[in-house]
């Protein structure tokens, strides 16, 4: 497993995923923090191609050996790219959830939604860091 880390130029939400913004499009997946209450993370159901995602709503599943839980869209938009990696590989969620454990990217709709989003250190706050 990756070490505990929070990357700065990320966007954060209160759900546990962050959303790394360029332009009108943005990639999203879960943080270190997620991961590692997951646990070992053993299956990943992606979102199809073309999927409009919601802010705050559930768009995929990853299941653990601990419990099958949703992952939360962070900003609204259309799903343009899924890490099709993660369907044989689905520990990279662990092992470098900012890196190869990216989950998807999302045409944005609206990016103001980013406005809503905590920057790194209001996240460790929130995670009393």
């Amino acid at each position: 497993m990756a070490e505990e880390s929070y990357p700065d130029g990320l966007l954060y939400h209160p759900e546990h995923d962050w959303a790394k913004v360029d332009g009108d499009t943005a990639t999203f997946g879960v943080t270190w923090y997620a991961q590692d209450q997951l646990g070992e993370v053993v299956f990943y159901d992606p979102p199809d191609v073309g999927t409009q995602v919601n802010a705050n709503s559930a768009y995929a599943e990853v299941e653990s050996v601990k419990a099958v839980s949703d992952v939360f869209a962070p900003m609204s938009g259309e799903v343009t790219e899924v890490n099709e990696a993660l369907k044989e590989a689905p520990e990279k969620i662990n092992d470098d959830p900012y890196g190869e454990g990216w989950m998807v990217r999302v045409r944005l709709s609206d990016p103001s939604e980013a406005d809503s989003l905590m920057d790194v250190n209001a996240y460790k706050e929130s995670l009393g860091r």
